[in-house]
């Protein structure tokens, strides 16, 4: 198969069947890797979660060990005699420092019992005097505890190793008389924790490790070829802060790999194994390999097939573009001729027509370029900024204020005040004083048009320049309270508008004294609330009714979803609309 013996037709469409096929293979590709990753990673952890569980177990049996073996100490009457007022005899001292080194624990490398009297009973070796005991400070790690075993990683300044070790602390107290306590600690092998660890055979390719109740890091063990990043790292050693105990945490995704933890709860030590990213996708890999060869098997078989299917198709479409290729737009009287019995007969006779089209078309563009010169130049002067009425306003306000006319002065201002508040440079969302400084204008200019006719009152008890709202939403429900609630009326009306928030929704309130509305048009307008956005027109068809009303719940629903709630109370003292609304937020939440 020779490139240049292919149409350009055929080039795209076989570019395009390769390109969509190999989408379709991508993204089933993905969806099987992702399939087949998360079900092999979830058998993985399920693996990892029950040896982290077993790991923890053990380390809840260390503990509960080295607290039997400490109570077994204390109760060893020599321990106890030596907390007596009397001093032990030196046969008695010799036989008490050697009483700890046959205890029944392992990995114990060096141990120091301190009675009450500043007695130091160690292995004869260690030679630790009572000045060391108190210049090491670890007295201090027994401070607050009273009676329990109490594990804790520190450097050794009581031994002078001056490395990290585990030691195993108690308060020994007299179980017949009130003394002060003695203290008693042993200094563990790192064999000691290392020993939770010793059954598990799969924790070569995961990281396992201890921390201590401080987030110190007191084991680990890691393949070689492992890095722990230092991210990951602070995250292992901050294991201290979660609260509880046992599996305290399944499955947590870091950089490195998953993290599952165990909780022992006395002596606040974790257990932890990393499951690094290469052990959760072992064996992906090879499956995506098998699942890329057959791909490729497929897109070739594909693009052999294809090649020929378009081969067919494209002969008739080349020889309507060569004749097309000979017509120069000038001659519309060169049509074309095909007779295939197939669809393409059915385009050549489109063509013939479409030349004739364009030919009608060409004068009618001539008379539409003229029409729409006129209509750009009706645009521009359509496109006056919004100041230049500002500033004519405020033109006619000092001229006003000049004549002394105050009625007049006020009545601009209010309008000055509503049309800018109204554009609100275009902002579908305004702050709450906004809104109610906008329904304010409008009323006072109303007040000046119905001199006595009505009064009005606004309560906020929001934060109402904190607070967000679809603008014209007030004006509409005062102007229909107007309109028809004191249509009765002379003077005597009351508008309240109320701003407050109720469980959580922003509610406003918009009273009128009035005339109350028709149970039967409160029933209606309170049924819009139910009906999808596009019903809502033909409860009100007329335009003459409800329009408005109409006009604000299609606007809150657009805006806030199903949240809006909107219903008018009527009732023998006047008429009350109620809008509640989900907090709006931002400003520029824009619909």
């Amino acid at each position: 198969m020779k490139i240049q013996r292919i149409s350009g037709i055929q080039k795209k469409y076989l570019l395009n069947t390769v390109l969509l096929l190999a989408l379709a293979l991508l993204l089933s590709s993905v969806g099987v890797w992702l399939y087949v990753r998360k079900n092999m990673s979830n058998v993985v952890l399920d693996k990892y979660e029950f040896m982290t569980e077993k790991m923890g177990i053990a380390l809840d049996r260390l503990y509960e060990k080295s607290e039997e073996v400490t109570a077994e100490c204390i109760t060893d009457k020599n321990v106890q005699k030596s907390l007596q007022t009397e001093e032990l005899e030196i046969g008695e001292k010799n036989a008490l420092s050697k009483y700890f080194a046959y205890i029944d624990l392992d990995y114990v490398t060096e141990y120091c019992y301190v009675d009450n009297k500043e007695n130091v009973y160690t292995k004869s070796y260690s030679a630790i005097s009572y000045k060391d005991f108190k210049k090491s400070g670890i007295e201090k790690k027994l401070s607050s505890n009273y009676a329990k075993t109490r594990w804790f990683f520190q450097e050794d300044t009581l031994f002078h190793t001056g490395k990290e070790e585990l030691f195993i602390g108690r308060n020994v107290r007299s179980m017949e008389y009130v003394h002060d306590p003695g203290m008693l600690f042993f200094k563990m092998d790192e064999k000691y924790l290392e020993s939770i660890v010793e059954e598990q055979k799969e924790i070569e390719d995961i990281v396992v490790g201890v921390v201590d109740d401080k987030g110190s890091l007191c084991m680990q063990y890691a393949p070689e070829s492992f890095v722990l990043n230092e991210k990951d790292k602070e995250k292992i050693t901050g294991l201290f802060k979660h609260k509880g105990e046992g599996m305290i945490l399944e499955r947590e995704r870091l950089h490195s790999g998953m993290l599952q933890a165990y909780r022992q709860q006395e002596s606040g030590f974790t257990i932890f194994t990393l499951v690094p990213n290469a052990v959760l996708n072992q064996g992906t890999t090879e499956i995506i390999l098998v699942l890329l060869t057959i791909y490729l098997v497929v897109i070739l078989i594909a693009m052999e097939i294809s090649f020929y299917i378009s081969k067919v198709f494209t002969k008739p479409i080349l020889m309507l573009s060569k004749e097309m290729e000979q017509f120069e737009g000038n001659d519309f009287s060169h049509t074309v001729k095909i007779q295939t019995n197939t669809e393409l007969d059915k385009i050549g006779n489109s063509y013939n027509e479409m030349l004739h089209n364009i030919e009608n078309l060409l004068s009618e563009i001539k008379k539409q370029e003229k029409e729409l010169r006129t209509s750009e130049l009706n645009m521009l002067i359509n496109q006056i900024k919004p100041h230049f009425l500002y500033n004519t306003l405020d033109t006619i306000y000092m001229l006003a204020r000049i004549n002394g006319e105050k009625t007049t002065m006020k009545m601009i201002q209010s309008l000055s005040t509503y049309l800018r508040l109204s554009l609100s440079k275009g902002k579908d969302i305004v702050t709450v004083g906004d809104e109610l400084e906008n329904v304010q204008s409008y009323m006072e200019i109303l007040q000046i048009r119905n001199s006595g006719l009505f009064i009005y009152e606004i309560d906020c008890l929001v934060k109402k320049n904190e607070r967000w709202i679809l603008k014209l939403i007030l004006q509409p429900l005062v102007e229909n309270a107007i309109k028809y609630g004191f249509a009765d009326m002379e003077e005597g009306g009351i508008i309240r508008i109320e701003v407050k928030e109720i469980s959580g929704r922003l509610t406003f309130t918009v009273y009128n004294n009035g005339t109350p509305m028709d149970s039967a048009m409160a029933d209606r307008i309170n049924s819009l609330s139910d009906l999808p956005i596009v019903e809502l027109k033909k409860v009100f068809p007329d335009k003459k009714h409800g329009y408005g009303v109409v006009n604000i719940i299609t606007r809150l629903r657009l805006k806030y979803g199903d949240e809006v709630r909107f219903y008018y109370e009527s009732g023998l003292c006047g008429t009350k609309c109620i809008v509640q609304l989900p907090e709006s937020g931002k400003e520029n939440d824009e619909i």
